[in-house]
């Protein structure tokens, strides 16, 4: 009995030490390559895992894929597989575009928009992917503004009853605090190269010169907006000009009156939908998940052993917006 005991013993022990061989080897070469000591071939795009969400026929290679955008949209917000949320939505829309088994595209999206130029870019993605094959749109709770921008590359929309969308329009803010810095005592002093360069300064008055720089820069974006919403639902732009693209949300009952979308339905009616349009009635829904990494394991351990209290303050308190960047976003985003 006891010979038994040692020899469990040692395979334990010869197993442990094997482990942390190959772990201590993966992490030398991960420094190595860090520091230079390995030449870098070009980085390939990042591949996501496949997760099933509705089981199709059997011995019926056929996908659905879906995708989920949830969230402000911002380059500035890390994604899970690249640098931002936006590279990891265009890589998304890639390789659902690229992949011969998907046979149409769900994009589920619960925004309230974010910034003009992150949703444009995804929103080119959207188009990119739907020129190969079918894209239908799911709003959920919300895709309003830059939601909505994005919605408008889909071949067919579709939200719930109430749903919140719309919100056509863009907007810039920023804050005055002239009265207050009187109050105690402080001054801003400013070194510029031309009239322009601080337009955006808190610590002043906004001239009337400035006010209509900025009015006409948010037009033109807001044109941009409007006749991407024009052709792709195919409204004159003047009737939406006059009409909803004033910046007013809508219920999905009311944007499907008003021809912002195709149909009302569940998310399960979007899967029916991409089948019958991908012909693919026997299809498998799958979802884009990261991938598995030895890295993003580590940085898991990692996270896990670094206790973090956090004090938040109510949305109400902290301002929605940052001074000076332009957004496809509903006013109440606003502080």
């Amino acid at each position: 009995m006891a010979d038994r005991k040692i020899g469990c013993l040692t395979i334990f022990l010869f197993v442990a030490v094997c482990a942390s061989l190959f772990v201590n080897f993966i992490l030398a070469v991960s420094l190595f390559s860090r520091v230079g000591g390995v030449v870098h071939q070009e980085e390939a795009p990042p591949r996501f895992r496949e997760v099933v969400v509705q089981r199709g026929a059997r011995l019926v290679p056929d996908r659905i894929a879906l995708i989920m955008m949830r969230g402000l949209i911002s380059s500035s917000i890390p994604g899970t597989v690249s640098d931002s949320m936006v590279d990891d939505m265009r890589a998304a829309l890639q390789q659902a575009r690229d992949d011969s088994r998907v046979k149409a595209i769900v994009l589920e999206i619960d925004s309230p928009g974010g910034e003009v130029t992150a949703a444009d870019q995804i929103y080119n993605a959207v188009v990119k992917a739907r020129a190969k094959k079918p894209v239908v749109i799911y709003m959920e709770s919300l895709a309003a503004s830059g939601g909505y921008y994005i919605s408008c590359g889909g071949r067919f929309l579709m939200a719930n009853e109430t749903t919140i969308t719309g919100s056509i329009g863009v907007i810039i803010q920023t804050l005055n605090y002239e009265q207050l810095l009187n109050k105690i005592g402080l001054a801003s002093v400013v070194f510029k190269s031309g009239k322009f360069k601080d337009i955006l300064n808190g610590a002043r008055p906004m001239t009337p010169e400035e006010r209509e720089l900025i009015q006409s820069f948010v037009m033109q974006t807001y044109d941009k907006f409007l006749g991407i919403v024009a052709r792709e639902r195919g409204i004159p732009a003047d009737t939406l000009r006059n009409g909803i693209a004033d910046g007013r949300i809508l219920s999905g009952k009311d944007a499907l009156n008003d021809k912002l979308i195709d149909g009302l339905g569940q998310l399960e009616d979007a899967f029916a939908k991409a089948r019958e349009l991908g012909h693919a009635p026997d299809a498998t829904v799958i979802k884009y998940g990261p991938p598995f990494s030895l890295g993003r394991l580590f940085r898991v351990f990692g996270e896990a052993g670094n206790s973090k209290i956090e004090l938040q303050l109510p949305k109400q308190l902290v301002p929605q917006l940052e001074s000076g960047r332009a957004y496809f976003l509903p006013s109440f985003y606003a502080p």
